[in-house]
């Protein structure tokens, strides 16, 4: 027997995984919450993760989220810490702790936490994209 028995590029399997009812949903909330696409989140998601990561999207938003929201740090939570960088690996742990630490320092600083927040963001979705 000659040839794979499956098949190489696994691009229309994981975009199939993305739109299934669940992942989709919370594809939605995360990029409207980074200020992303759907579409660019999409693909940024099928070349950076695998197959099982894709799989199990919802059990590791859910936890992310949980995490978060265990801790007593309000910006981190704020800007969805360990939803990027453990739950849906998109953004480097050491990425996103100079991520919250510029945010802290800008409010610091005296700037409104709305706009040290959306700042913050921005930079998550800058490291996202790259």
């Amino acid at each position: 027997m000659s040839g794979w028995l499956y098949e190489q590029d696994l691009m229309v399997q994981k975009y199939h995984i993305l739109i299934a009812t669940r992942h989709d949903r919370i594809l939605r909330t995360i990029a409207s919450d980074v200020g992303i696409g759907v579409q660019e989140l999409r693909k940024t998601l099928i070349e950076r993760l695998d197959m099982i990561l894709l799989e199990n999207l919802p059990a590791r938003y859910e936890a992310a989220i949980a995490a978060d929201q265990k801790g007593d740090d309000l910006v981190a939570l704020a800007l969805g810490r360990y939803i990027f960088s453990t739950g849906i690996p998109l953004v480097r742990e050491s990425r996103m702790d100079e991520i919250l630490r510029t945010t802290k320092e800008r409010l610091d600083r005296g700037t409104p936490r709305p706009e040290a927040i959306a700042a913050g963001k921005a930079l998550i979705r800058e490291a996202i994209l790259q």
